[in-house]
């Protein structure tokens, strides 16, 4: 064994499980890994051990602990405003502390079953004036924060990583179309304005296709995927793409209009948000297809990698988000790696 030291970042969906191993010294090296697509969750152990033990023999290292990335219909988002006067000295650390605390527990104390994720301070208003980030040196009367709380691992890691990257300004919501849920992440400039789940994905386009066509949803599946993938194979198969598009599409924009709805009402600002959409569901489409779907909003499709995906998860670690709060967990009774591991799928 050899002392390098490297992380490790799942990102388990439905559908498929994407990973990818850092090393912490020297960033351009790193091994990447990825599942065939499933539908069924059975064999799931066995396909992050395979994983696991590439990665391993990649970085000839003992892997015994990950950094797991997970998107659930059960996730939740809560925003909370807490504030707290002052004598007029110097703001510090502590004081902000003392109100993110405060936010938590009542959290905690409402919402017994969810787990917190991530806590992200959208804005400190230190004597009725407003910051998107925590001044220096700074003497005050009053400090309110306002706080939004995501509960269970979700999109949201990507969608940090993919703002930055595309340098993408203004009202901008990421639609996460993943296999039975949509995730919807919503900012204004560098401010998380909400976030939001639908139980809807691209796995009800493959439903709608079996039951239209009357296949089985192995065969709706697969023609789905033909769809952009392999048009000139559905002609082979005497398959109408015409009728086929007409199914997908239908469904598609469902889903955007559904989107649509929850970003106006869960965003205060007033004017439309441009959307981009990604995730696994939303490859049957790209941008040559965007002016034949009827839907008003501006919309965007972006082409995700293994490496985006994995990398994500590697720069919100990093702290590079200077709105995340850092939660410092309980001490907890140790498990097993593959112990710990599953609880999150059960």
């Amino acid at each position: 064994m050899n002392s390098k030291n490297f992380q490790t970042f799942f990102e388990c969906g439905s559908s498929k499980i994407r990973a990818g191993v850092f090393n912490r010294d020297n960033e351009k090296e790193a091994f990447y890994a990825e599942s065939e697509f499933f539908t069924n969750q059975s064999n799931l152990e066995l396909k992050i051990e395979e994983i696991i033990m590439s990665f391993e023999k990649d970085t000839d290292e003992y892997i015994d602990n990950i950094n797991l990335m997970l998107d659930s219909p059960k996730m939740l988002s809560i925003s909370i405003s807490v504030s707290k006067k002052l004598d007029g000295s110097k703001l510090k650390q502590p004081h902000v502390q003392f109100l993110v605390q405060e936010a938590k527990q009542q959290i905690l104390k409402y919402y017994t079953d969810y787990n917190i994720s991530h806590i992200i301070i959208n804005n400190y208003k230190i004597d009725d004036v407003d910051y998107s980030y925590l001044p220096d040196e700074i003497k005050c009367h009053s400090i309110s924060l306002d706080i939004l709380f995501i509960c269970l691992p979700s999109g949201y890691a990507k969608s940090i990583n993919y703002k930055e990257n595309l340098n993408l300004v203004g009202n901008i919501s990421f639609i996460d179309v993943g296999f039975n849920k949509t995730s919807i992440i919503s900012y204004s400039n560098d401010k998380i304005l909400s976030l939001d789940i639908l139980p809807i994905g691209g796995n009800h386009i493959t439903k709608d296709i079996s039951q239209i066509l009357k296949i089985n949803l192995e065969q709706s599946e697969q023609m789905k995927r033909n769809f952009v993938q392999n048009p000139k194979l559905l002609n082979e198969k005497d398959i109408s793409i015409e009728t086929l598009q007409k199914i997908i599409f239908a469904r598609t924009e469902e889903i955007l209009e559904l989107c649509s709805k929850s970003i106006k009402s869960n965003s205060l600002i007033p004017g439309n948000f441009k959307m981009v959409l990604m995730g696994e569901g939303s490859k049957i489409l790209d941008n040559k297809y965007k002016d034949e779907i009827s839907f008003t909003n501006n919309i965007d499709f972006l082409e995700e990698t293994l490496e985006n995906i994995c990398q994500s998860g590697l720069k919100l670690g990093m702290g590079l988000n200077k709105q995340e709060v850092v939660v410092v967990p309980k001490n907890q009774i140790k498990l097993g790696f593959f112990e710990k591991l599953f609880h999150f799928f059960k």
